[in-house]
């Protein structure tokens, strides 16, 4: 395929880029948008756990010049792929990312996203080589105190429930990694950039995830019933995943490029205009969408999930000069739009890089 032009990401053209978790919805986003820059890509992920999911639909295998489909968790195997791919580069995105599935399986959760975290880091340290980690962590990474304003990469780290506790304690290991091995001030020594980051509620065209509202609201569209909606007044940060991806991106040029002082964490959110309820934006999705009912049924919420939350980015757009391009209107356009084309037959990496292009255009003009 045609490359995309576009000099802020001009760097990645021709590096080796390894993406863990690249068959999820996130990280076949990444892979498409590398893959399209001139980056040689590598995966390592266990299969899709969806049908239909984007990984396959946008024939993301066909991008990669290699692919390992194994669990983060071993060990073994995932430093020996890390050390044959011998990468310039890793967006680490392998985890379990759901907050109700961690409920169900809490020790998979926690072994995943904190032992899976220090497999990856460990692999590293051996390398050899120089190095830029992105560790993508979440929003639920923070103490929940139930602020108005949005939360800061300085405010304190927790978790209620085993995903929020698992993606804070992921953050704590990856700050001891960075003081212990991966020191800033010794960069001449180790060659390892690392940095943490923290995104929003996510949403787009090709995620199939369960109990997220986006993938239960096109579910139910798609096969003629009613989205019963279990939290219509929880407020979260949403934005289009494109937002998140291109901070992520931007954050890894800079290290690529030896800019000093950017290893720490990174939160890459929506403006505050973001921040909206589970009921608005089902009722504006369907709207968009051109029909779809929701049931809005609080009985459903028998698990504890955050009411309140909200990002603050600023730090990003202060230091990196990073900010997000699609308000909450297009971001729920451009979603329910490559949903409705994707069910009327259309090729999904045609739509995908067409939100890709798009979205750099935007970026650079």
């Amino acid at each position: 395929m045609e490359e995309l032009d576009g000099m802020m990401f001009d760097i990645f053209k021709g590096k080796r880029i390894l993406v863990t978790g690249h068959t999820g919805f996130k990280g076949s986003w990444l892979v498409l948008w590398l893959s399209q820059l001139g980056a040689e890509v590598h995966g390592y992920s266990l299969p899709p756990n969806t049908e239909p999911n984007h990984y396959t639909a946008v024939r993301i295998r066909e991008l990669l010049k290699s692919e390992c489909l194994a669990d983060i968790r071993d060990r073994e195997q995932l430093r020996n792929y890390v050390h044959e791919v011998q990468p310039d580069c890793i967006f680490h995105l392998a985890a379990q990312p759901l907050v109700r599935r961690s409920y169900a399986e809490p020790v998979e959760t926690f072994d995943a996203n904190v032992m899976g975290s220090i497999y990856l880091m460990e692999a590293v340290r051996t390398l050899g080589k120089p190095c830029t980690m992105i560790m993508i962590t979440s929003d639920k990474c923070y103490r929940n105190d139930h602020h108005v304003w949005g939360y800061r990469e300085c405010d304190p780290l927790g978790g209620h429930d085993p995903y929020s506790a698992s993606k804070a304690a992921a953050e704590i290991v990856v700050a001891s990694y960075r003081d212990s091995f991966f020191s800033p001030e010794k960069i001449a020594e180790h060659g390892v950039h690392l940095a943490s980051v923290r995104a929003g509620n996510v949403i787009g065209g090709g995620d199939w995830a369960e109990d997220r509202i986006i993938p239960d609201a096109v579910r139910a569209v798609t096969s003629g019933r009613s989205l019963e909606v279990r939290s219509p007044q929880a407020v979260r940060p949403w934005q289009h995943v494109l937002e998140p991806l291109s901070g992520y991106m931007l954050l890894a040029s800079k290290m690529l490029g030896g800019e000093e002082g950017l290893e720490g964490a990174w939160n890459f959110g929506p403006l505050p205009t973001g921040a909206a309820t589970v009921r608005e934006i089902t009722e504006e999705f369907y709207r968009v969408w051109g029909k779809g009912e929701a049931v809005y049924d609080p009985a459903l919420a028998n698990l504890h999930e955050a009411e309140l939350l909200r990002l603050s980015s600023e730090k990003a757009m202060t230091y990196l000069g990073w900010r997000p391009m699609w308000d909450l209107s297009k971001t729920l356009l451009k979603t329910a739009e490559w949903y409705r084309r994707y069910y009327s037959g259309e090729d999904a990496r045609v739509l995908s890089l067409v939100d890709i292009k798009r979205y750099m255009a935007q970026m650079e003009g």
